[in-house]
């Protein structure tokens, strides 16, 4: 059987019978479609009935409802050209600069003390928050950049291997350049989808960056380097301030450590520039 596509009597509400409305920013015809029991071929049958536009809008979703063995009453939506749906391959994004908070214990450099007249302020060589037995530290807002790409899949790309990929490199920083971020700047904090009423996918990923750093000094500790994600912390030892005579708590060494496995951003399908 040949399916056949045929729009309704009085399909067309009243207001479109006479000129374009400017204000019309959605419409639907109604068709009835015969000679077919299969839901597919109804699609494809209004698809090739339906204009692609109509009063200036564009197509849209088709649905299709069966009213007998063989026939079928189908709705075509038609919208503005603002309202479609971004189509497989389109993307879009968003960015924050809002910044994240740090424990620290280490200040980037002194700026000054003050004691009482006749006494020098011990020297901590930038601890902050030192008592006599730990070092406490400070919380601060440091600069930590997130972004989201939301993306448009076929249906035949989001396999359950795709899927396992997107679980496996969530929490992974990135082992070559991504998006402009040089190696281990890059943070991929995972990702959400949900399927559309045309079959294929929306995606949207999320990521974290924070930069990569050389030159760092830590009290009389200089020459200290590390990638965005990793961890910095300090050890510190008792000392005596022989100016101030006083017992202080410096410095001894820096430790820089890997808290974040590495993965290939290639394989979220999202190119890598």
């Amino acid at each position: 059987m040949t399916a056949t596509a045929v729009e309704k009597y009085l399909s067309r509400p009243a207001k479109e019978a006479g000129a374009h409305d400017p204000a019309l920013i959605s419409t639907e015809l109604h068709y009835i479609v015969t000679g077919t029991n299969d839901e597919l071929a109804a699609v494809t049958a209004v698809r090739a009935a339906a204009p692609e536009t109509h009063n200036d809008l564009v197509r849209g979703e088709i649905t299709v409802e069966p009213t007998g063995p063989t026939t079928w009453e189908a709705v075509v939506q038609y919208i503005g050209a603002d309202a479609q749906e971004p189509e497989v391959g389109e993307s879009s994004y968003s960015f924050d600069t809002g910044g994240g908070t740090q424990h620290i214990t280490q200040a980037l450099s002194h700026i000054a003390s003050y004691a009482p007249s006749g006494k020098t302020a011990p020297d901590f060589k930038g601890a902050i928050g030192a008592t006599a037995d730990s070092v406490e530290g400070v919380d601060i807002t440091v600069p930590v950049y997130t972004f989201s790409e939301t993306h448009i899949l076929a249906n035949s790309a989001v396999t359950a291997t795709y899927k396992g990929k997107l679980f496996a490199l969530t929490g992974k920083t990135n082992n070559a350049t991504f998006k402009g971020f040089a190696v281990g700047e890059c943070l991929f904090l995972g990702a959400s989808g949900s399927k559309r009423g045309k079959g294929d996918w929306e995606i949207t990923f999320r990521f974290a960056a924070s930069p990569n750093k050389t030159g760092l000094t830590v009290g009389d500790i200089t020459g200290i380097a590390k990638k965005g994600w990793e961890y910095l912390w300090v050890r510190y030892e008792d000392s005596v301030d022989a100016t101030a005579k006083a017992l202080v708590k410096k410095p001894l060494a820096v430790y820089i450590e890997k808290v974040y496995e590495e993965g290939s951003f290639s394989d979220l399908g999202i190119g890598t520039t």
